[in-house]
């Protein structure tokens, strides 16, 4: 069934500024839009605020709200601005706590994200991947098991596996109702382990993606990750998702051909980042298309999706018949 007046249901699920980014290109299309996001942070404002209040954190959830609002410059600055140091607010976003205030005031995090969603008029609908506090653990290939997603990073072993705590989480029923709804599920872009993967564990939306109908399109990260997906390639990615979920489940991948990024190679390398590799030959025994192209920016110094390039490229795999042809 389609969505509102007949538009394509489009459900992107992962976190940080990847996901973001994506989602402002895809606002500027006639399409019904659901964020699924991560709420597995436990660093900086988010982590103080999920602390403090014993809530969600709000950051993803925030940045996504404010990609897809529909407000004046200034109340979107004023959403997103960052107090600077001082005892008390300093290194806290005032969106992020506006959502901790709308939380206590409605006692429930995905109605304050909801309210706030209405507040600042966004373009479709934000639903975090769930509505309580989760962990996020990770088994390091020598053993370790480290708790906390903003600790995972920094060990500098390769992650076997990736875990929520409690074992009993669950998901919001709008979500699942979403995934089983979508005619495309978009998955990423955003760091593998501690983004994208938070989401797909959370019980009863991973089984949703596995068992949906809707096209399902992985949008690979451009850069690999130090103290993540270090020298992974494109397959890589798609592996390490097939087996935390037990099941191949994407129809296609897109990858970056490695235009754009010579100015900041250099930069990134002394970073132990790289581009992602696009192995075409492997990635064609994970999905059936696989889709090289020119999906890069540079954004002060930094390598971003080009958001309007990659919400071209999701539309028109939506709208071709086979779903090859961009």
């Amino acid at each position: 069934m389609p969505g509102k007046k007949g538009k394509k249901r489009i459900v992107a699920i992962g976190g940080g500024t990847g996901l973001s980014t994506i989602l402002r290109g895809l606002k500027q299309y006639d399409v019904d839009l659901t964020a699924i996001v991560t709420v597995a942070d436990d660093g900086g404002s988010s982590g103080k605020i999920r602390k403090d209040y014993m809530i969600p954190p709000p950051g993803d959830v925030r940045n996504v709200i404010a990609a897809l609002s529909d407000v004046e410059p200034l109340v979107l600055e004023m959403f997103q601005y960052r107090f600077a140091a001082s005892e008390g607010l300093g290194g806290h976003s005032l969106g992020n706590l506006m959502l901790a205030a709308m939380t206590n005031i409605t006692g429930d995090f995905s109605s304050a994200v909801a309210e706030m969603s209405r507040f600042l008029n966004i373009k479709g609908r934000v639903l975090p991947a769930a509505n309580q506090i989760i962990t996020l653990g990770a088994e390091l290939e020598d053993g370790s098991i480290i708790n906390g997603e903003s600790k995972i990073p920094v060990y500098g072993h390769r992650i076997r596996r990736v875990f929520l705590l409690p074992d009993e989480v669950e998901p919001l029923d709008d979500a699942v109702r979403a995934i089983r709804r979508a005619d495309m599920i978009i998955v990423g872009p955003g760091s593998l382990y501690t983004s994208i993967l938070p989401n797909l564990l959370v019980p009863g939306i991973g089984e949703a993606v596995l068992k949906s109908k809707a096209r399902r399109l992985y949008i690979c990260n451009i850069m690999t990750q130090p103290g993540e997906t270090s020298s992974f390639s494109a397959s890589d990615h798609v592996r390490v998702m097939y087996d935390h979920l037990g099941a191949r489940f994407l129809d296609g991948v897109v990858v970056n051909d490695g235009t754009g990024l010579d100015a900041v190679a250099e930069d990134y390398r002394q970073q132990q980042s790289v581009p992602v590799q696009g192995d075409v030959e492997n990635l064609g025994k994970l999905a059936d298309d696989v889709i090289l192209a020119d999906i890069a920016t540079i954004v002060g110094g930094h390598v971003r999706h080009d958001a309007g390039k990659v919400a071209e490229l999701i539309c028109s795999y939506l709208d071709s018949p086979d779903g090859a042809a961009v």
